[in-house]
């Protein structure tokens, strides 16, 4: 699964002020990889 969240750009290198937000984002792309 690490794997294709790194195909997720945005997600693997996102660096954002605020933990939740970042942690949200790998949560919304885990979910959609889930999904599909």
């Amino acid at each position: 699964m690490f794997g294709r969240l790194k195909d997720w750009r945005r997600v693997a290198t996102r660096y954002d002020r605020c933990p939740t937000v970042f942690f949200s984002a790998i949560a919304l792309a885990a979910t959609v990889i889930f999904w599909l």
